[in-house]
């Protein structure tokens, strides 16, 4: 159900997208393709459509966003979400550059064993 939300969502977001680069910003837009008194849409009409349309869909999306927010795939409680960790990358050599050697490291030293509190 999420999916077909998300999707549904992402229809109508091209859709607005298409309508408001229709409209001009000074208000002629695609009623100003429509000045003839013959059409069949006039330009009131078309400036009323492209404006209901615009609203629509906006409405549309508001509503497809509190919807998916509800759909979402939740987590139950007493669970840990699961993350992968890279490795550490490797420490670069403690050399010159160019590829000179590394000097050589002392060894590490081995930790000393844990003593346990007499009885």
């Amino acid at each position: 159900m999420y999916v077909v939300v998300i999707v549904l969502t992402v229809i109508v977001s091209i859709l607005l997208i298409g309508i408001v680069l229709i409209q001009k910003s000074k208000g002629g837009g695609l009623s100003s393709q429509f000045g003839n008194a013959s059409s069949v849409m006039g330009v009131r009409q078309t400036n009323s459509f492209l404006e209901k349309t615009t609203w629509t869909l906006a409405g549309l999306i508001v509503f497809l966003s509190i919807v998916s927010a509800y759909t979402m795939p939740k987590v139950s409680d007493g669970t840990q979400i699961r993350t992968t960790t890279s490795a550490p990358a490797p420490a670069m050599p403690a050399g010159g550059e160019f590829g000179t050697p590394a000097p050589e490291a002392a060894p590490a030293a081995a930790p000393a064993p844990a003593e346990t509190p007499a009885q």
